[in-house]
């Protein structure tokens, strides 16, 4: 039994758009650039060298300053339970709920557990996931990238402070121009501090 010439052309037609359709978030990805990791967490105590930046973001160059050690009892104390559980056990607020997570003021986000600069204001943007996001870190050399595997159903790259080894968020390559990176931190793991004179949005 032959079979209709149009019906065999509409089949052809039909076969390869769905697999241009299936294989194009592939190609797309493939044009990201990749998040890499870095070595896994560095173990306690050492040293490590950072960018310093001034309270202007001037930058000071790098330093080598000794790493942040403390008790599970001392950062307690200090971080508060909701950043405690964030930074020092890799939890995640809930979206929307970060202090500032909206905020567009010029100045430097650094790490609540031993004052690191993270990132420039210049480089947040509004994602829409309700975690504050910027397109890249203020230094390389001031963050640590790790593989996660915590979650069964995707690998996934976190972020620490390379002073203190503190839980930050994760980086994902579905960020803007330039670098097509997304830096989706915790809010609660950051202390926002405005370029002096700069009025503050609450």
């Amino acid at each position: 039994m032959s079979t209709d010439p149009e019906r065999r052309r509409f089949l052809g037609v039909l076969a390869v758009t769905t697999a241009g359709a299936v294989s194009l978030p592939f190609v797309l990805r493939a044009t990201r650039p990749a998040v890499a990791a870095d070595a896994p967490r560095p173990a306690q105590g050492g040293s490590v060298t950072i960018d310093e930046f001034a309270p202007d973001k001037k930058p000071l160059g790098s330093r080598t300053q000794p790493r942040v050690v403390m008790t599970d009892e001392a950062w307690r104390a200090k971080l508060g339970a909701r950043s405690y559980d964030v930074m020092r056990h890799d939890g995640t607020e809930r979206a929307y709920t970060g202090p500032g997570w909206n905020r567009h003021d010029n100045g430097i986000y650094r790490c609540l557990g031993c004052d690191t600069a993270l990132y420039d204001s210049a480089t947040k943007f509004d994602s829409g996931t309700g975690w504050p996001s910027f397109w890249q870190p203020i230094s390389r050399k001031n963050i640590v990238q790790t593989d996660d595997r915590s979650l069964a159903i995707e690998d996934r790259t976190a972020v620490s402070c390379a002073r203190c080894g503190s839980h930050l968020g994760h980086v994902f390559d579905d960020g803007p121009d330039p670098t097509g990176l997304r830096y989706c931190m915790n809010a609660v793991a950051m202390r926002f501090v405005p370029v002096p004179g700069v009025h503050i949005t609450l």
